[in-house]
C-alpha cells in the first residue's frame, strides 16, 4: 500500500466524528495489515494515512489551529485503530502523548509553539524517552548541547517529524527532555526492531552522534515543576496502552465471531447444524463478551476521570492525581487480563483449522502479548493494593 498526499490538500477534520474517521483509516489498513505485518519495515504508509485523514493535530487546542478533542475522544479513535492494526494504533497514541507534551513539561511559550506547529504542518510526533535507558548523555557546547550515546524503543521515531528524546546530564539526577527535528545530522536509526509483536512499530534503537541541541529544544521548566500536573504524562501514557490492548481484544472477538459463524464446523457430538448453536460455544462467546464489555467501561469510566484532571492543569492536586492514575491502573490491568484471554481462548471458538497461517490469527495474540510487557502488571496491581489498603497512590513515574 502506497499513500501520497500533499500537506495543503488535507481537510480539516474539526467537528467531525473522531471514532469515525479513525474507522475509515482503520479500514484502509485492515486490507494490507497481514502482509505488512509479515513484512515489518518502517510505517511510512501508516503514518500517511494517519496524515491524510487530518487526525494528528486530533488533541491541539482549537486556539492553536488544532482539533481540540478530549482524551476521551482521541482513546476512542486509538481503540478503532486497534481493533483492525494495532502497530498503526501504539504509534498514534504515542503521538497524541507527545504533541501534548511540550505542555506538561515545557513552559508555557513551548506549548504553544509546538502546538501550532504540529497543527499548521501535519507534524507527527516519537520519542527517545526510555527513561530506564541511560546510554544517552547531553552535555554542553557552548552556547549549545550535544547529545552522545544510544536510546533504545524509540518507536516510530524513524518517520517522525520531531522527536522527544531524555539524556541524562550531569548534576542532574533527572532525564532532561528536548525537542528534536528527526533531520538533525547525527541521528541514526539502527533498524533492529525485531520482536514477537507491534513488528510495523519500528521500535529500535538510535545512535546519537554529537546531535545538536539547541537551548529552546530544551523542555522546561514547566509553571510548577513541583505540580502534580508536570507528572501527568505517566497517566496517558497508560491510558493509551490501555486503550490499544482494548482494540486488540475487540478485534479479536470480532474476528472470532465471524469465523464461528462461516467456518467452524459443530463438533460430532454436539447435536446441532451449526457451530453458532453449541451451547458451549454459546456460553464461551458470552463469557468473553461480558469481560471485554466490563473492561471497556472501566476504561471509559478512568478516562472521563483522566480528562477532568486534565482540565485542572497547573491546579491539578497529587490528590486527585493519584486517583486518576488509580482509576486508569485499574483499566489497564483489566484491558491486560481480558485481552491476553480474548486472544488465547479464541482459537478454542474457531477450531483447527483456524491455526493455518494463511489467517493470520496468532497476530492478535502476539501483539497484545507484546504490549502487555511494556510495563508489569504485578506492579500496577501492587498498586491497586496499596491504595485499597492503605490508601497510598502510586509514586508518580513515566509508567504510573
Amino acid at each position: 500500500m502506497t499513500v501520497t498526499f500533499e500537506r495543503n490538500a488535507i481537510k480539516p477534520a474539526l467537528g467531525k466524528d473522531y471514532t469515525a474517521i479513525a474507522a475509515e483509516v482503520a479500514q484502509t489498513l485492515a486490507q494490507t495489515v497481514q502482509s505488512r505485518e509479515a513484512q515489518a519495515g518502517v510505517p511510512v504508509d501508516e503514518i500517511q494515512c494517519l496524515r491524510q485523514a487530518g487526525l494528528l493535530p486530533l488533541i491541539v487546542p482549537q486556539e492553536y489551529g488544532g482539533l481540540g478533542a478530549t482524551w476521551p475522544q482521541a482513546m476512542a479513535a486509538v481503540k478503532t485503530l486497534a481493533e483492525r492494526d494495532s502497530s498503526a494504533a501504539q504509534l498514534y497514541s504515542y503521538h497524541l502523548l507527545l504533541s501534548a507534551t511540550p505542555q506538561v513539561s515545557g513552559h508555557p511559550a513551548q506549548a504553544e509553539r509546538y502546538y501550532r506547529e504540529t497543527a499548521a504542518d501535519q507534524l507527527f510526533w516519537a520519542n527517545a524517552i526510555n527513561v530506564r535507558d541511560l546510554r544517552l548523555t547531553l552535555e554542553p557546547d557552548g552556547s549549545q548541547f550535544r547529545a552522545s550515546g544510544i536510546k533504545s524503543f524509540c518507536t516510530g521515531a524513524v518517520v517522525a517529524d520531531r522527536i522527544i528524546c531524555a539524556a541524562m546530564q550531569a548534576g542532574n539526577s533527572l532525564p532532561v527532555l528536548f525537542v528534536l527535528p528527526s533531520d538533525r545530522p547525527g541521528l541514526t536509526y539502527n533498524h533492529d526492531w525485531d520482536a514477537l509483536g507491534q513488528r510495523r512499530t519500528a521500535s529500535g534503537s538510535f545512535t546519537f552522534e554529537q546531535v545538536q541541541v539547541l537551548p529552546e529544544e530544551i523542555l522546561g521548566p514547566p509553571t510548577r515543576p513541583e505540580g502534580a500536573f508536570a507528572t501527568f504524562l505517566g497517566v496517558i501514557g497508560m491510558a493509551a496502552l490501555t486503550y490499544t490492548l482494548l482494540g486488540i481484544a475487540t478485534g479479536a472477538l470480532q474476528t472470532a465471531q465471524g469465523y464461528t459463524r462461516s467456518q467452524t464446523r459443530p463438533w460430532l457430538t454436539a447435536g446441532v447444524d451449526h457451530a453458532s448453536q453449541d451451547p458451549y460455544i454459546l456460553r464461551r462467546y458470552g463469557d468473553l463478551w461480558g469481560q471485554l464489555q466490563g473492561a471497556i467501561a472501566t476504561a471509559d469510566q478512568a478516562t472521563a476521570q483522566m480528562q477532568q484532571a486534565w482540565e485542572q492543569g497547573d491546579n491539578l492536586t497529587h490528590s486527585q492525581r493519584g486517583e486518576a492514575a488509580i482509576a486508569v491502573a485499574t483499566a489497564k490491568t483489566l484491558a491486560t487480563q481480558v485481552g491476553l484471554t480474548i486472544t488465547s481462548d479464541m482459537f478454542e471458538l474457531m477450531g483447527a483449522r483456524a491455526t493455518a497461517n494463511i489467517y493470520g490469527f496468532d497476530r492478535y495474540w502476539r501483539n497484545l502479548r507484546t504490549l502487555t510487557l511494556h510495563d508489569p502488571t504485578d506492579y500496577k496491581l501492587r498498586d491497586l493494593g496499596d491504595w485499597v489498603l492503605n490508601g497510598q497512590p502510586p509514586i508518580a513515574s513515566p509508567y504510573a
